[in-house]
């Protein structure tokens, strides 16, 4: 929205704190993954059965999501930095302890307090990132989306690949990066304030009351039933070592990142949210169903779960779409009632299947997978009113109305105003004082909307901008526009669910103040994104009844319409 072109700065050109919780991020993101590839190995070593196994699965979601319960009340109370460096230093102890073992009872006890680490460590890292990033929040997200695929890629591999050496190999490979994230960690990273708000601990369970995000968490719990189901059981049937397994999970997760963070956005805005889910669902659920057909053939199961790769990498991003679109309360709060249920499923999902596999056959797991992910669709479609509404809705239909917050002394009433939209980042001055060379041509006032947005990555939201530092945003625009001669006055616009509901509450805002122009800069995330269907210039055009204008320092303003919004995509290819 706000920076102008040729001049943003690259999301890799970040303080060593940023990177210090990036390194974290990738190797807690290889968590899973990691662990696939010695499962097998796991069995045979210690003698144990694919069922018992598979409890190291359920001990460590099990205890992350009740974690995840109070994790934002522990975060409100002793900070950010503290609650990311506890859970680092609670990952190091316990996956050290997990590979010094020689029991598989072991293995799931300490387990369990990795996913606590866990738990303490996912909830605060991207609010960490956000905060410590320079050049606005943008840039720190691509950042954290960046060390998501990664860790989800990678992981596989380098579990397969310390495994081939030792099934202790991977727990003290994590121990020793998580580590070294530790260390910089502490060295790097400053300390962040508290919020002035403390989170209760019964927030997130308060929160299930609503109706469209216990749908959406329920939906998510039979989703990570059947995922969990497939990344706990696959390994097995496929007759591979730790090396083999690792190359077949890596292809694996490198479908998961491509389609989580580049293909799922592009199917949301030409489909929405809810068709894309039920589509993507009932794809798991054939793909879970030809899984277990094809149990006794090592082929057809790689093959099966490289292409699920593609299903989960959409339905990961999608279902945190729906339910921050359709969450009537503060996001941290319905990423951790979200996150509860989710984790809940997956940590169920592979103690029922061991003795599913243990009374019957190993197809049997795979098949109430299959079943999950199927009745995953009826309860999506029990909450789709509330979620098209979310999407789609102009006027009061927003599940978290947007708020305008004045800022400044309000221009006499007159001539129609400009109104522009820019965020948190170093271009936006430039954009701000190009709208204001437009309302001063026209002989208008200026309005300077500061849209605060909220992160969203995975299961994980987070606020990019406190209050005061949107309202010291805008104040400082302001005094600038007095010194060049425009009236001008400020608002700020908090409280979407998304960008292009941010983008639809600006246009009518704009409406309500009969505004002769709307103006937005480029944004820093790039063309391809900017102007695709569902984003806030998008939404923002095709919503507002006066001309929206793209304003760049260096030329003419633009306008922008349908056409010109498919023009722009096509030049940016």
């Amino acid at each position: 929205m706000s920076a102008p072109r040729g001049k943003a700065a690259s999301p890799f050109r970040q303080p060593k704190a940023v990177w210090a919780v990036a390194f974290a991020c990738v190797i807690s993101f290889m968590g899973i993954g990691l662990v696939d590839p010695i499962l097998p190995a796991l069995a045979e070593n210690l003698d144990a059965t694919p069922s018992q196994v598979s409890l190291l699965f359920s001990s460590y979601l099990i205890v992350t999501a009740v974690a995840m319960l109070f994790v934002g009340w522990v975060s409100s109370r002793i900070g950010a930095k503290r609650t990311l460096v506890t859970g680092l230093a609670v990952i190091v102890v316990f996956a050290a302890l997990a590979g010094a073992t020689d029991s598989i009872n072991g293995i799931v006890g300490f387990r369990a307090g990795w996913g606590l680490g866990n738990a303490l460590f996912i909830a605060t890292s991207l609010a960490v990132i956000v905060a410590s990033a320079s050049g606005g929040f943008s840039g720190a997200i691509i950042l954290y989306e960046t060390a998501l695929g990664l860790g989800i890629a990678v992981g596989p591999l380098l579990g397969g690949e310390l495994g081939g050496i030792s099934w202790r190999g991977p727990f003290f490979g994590v121990a020793a990066l998580m580590a070294v994230a530790l260390i910089a960690t502490l060295a790097l990273v400053p300390d962040l304030p508290r919020p002035k708000k403390v989170t209760s601990p019964l927030a997130p369970l308060k929160a299930l009351r609503h109706r469209g995000l216990l749908t959406m968490g329920i939906m998510a719990l039979l989703y990570n039933w059947g995922f969990f189901t497939m990344l706990g059981y696959a390994p097995y049937p496929m007759e591979l070592d730790a090396h083999e397994l690792g190359l077949v999970f890596t292809a694996w997760g490198l479908l998961v990142a491509a389609f989580s963070v580049f293909f799922a956005p592009r199917l949301q805005a030409r489909w929405g949210t809810a068709p894309v889910l039920y589509a993507n669902l009932l794809g798991l659920g054939i793909v879970m169903a030809v899984i277990a057909a094809g149990v006794a053939d090592p082929t057809t199961v790689i093959v099966a779960v490289v292409v699920s790769g593609a299903f989960i990498g959409i339905n990961n991003t999608l279902t945190t779409q729906a339910v921050m679109l359709v969450s009537p309360v503060e996001r941290p709060v319905a990423s951790s009632a979200y996150g509860f249920l989710r984790f809940i499923g997956g940590g169920l999902a592979p103690y029922v299947a061991g003795k599913l596999a243990d009374a019957t056959d190993l197809s049997v797991p795979f098949y109430l997978g299959a079943a999950t992910f199927l009745l995953a669709i009826p309860v999506l479609a029990s909450g789709h009113r509330l979620l098209r509404r979310a999407e789609t809705d102009t006027g009061e239909g927003e599940s978290v109305p947007p708020t305008l917050t004045p800022v400044g002394t309000p221009v006499p009433a007159g001539a129609p105003p400009v109104v522009v939209a820019v965020g948190a980042h170093p271009g936006a001055a430039a954009v701000v004082d190009a709208a204001a060379r437009l309302a001063r041509d026209t002989g208008s006032p200026l309005e300077v909307v500061h849209v605060r947005q909220t992160a969203v990555v995975e299961e994980q939201a987070a606020d990019t901008e406190t209050e005061a530092e949107a309202r010291a945003a805008v104040t400082a625009h302001l005094d600038r526009l007095v010194g060049l001669g425009v009236a001008a006055t400020g608002q700020i616009l908090t409280g979407v669910g998304d960008h292009a509901a941010a983008g639809r509450a600006l246009a009518r805002h704009a409406a309500e103040v009969g505004a002769r122009t709307v103006a937005v800069g480029r944004s820093p995330r790039g063309p391809l994104t900017q102007f695709a269907d569902g984003s806030f210039t998008s939404a923002l055009t095709h919503t507002a009844t006066c001309t929206v204008v793209l304003v760049d320092p260096d030329e003419e303003p633009r306008p922008l319409t349908a056409r010109s919004l498919t023009e722009l995509r096509t030049e940016a290819r």
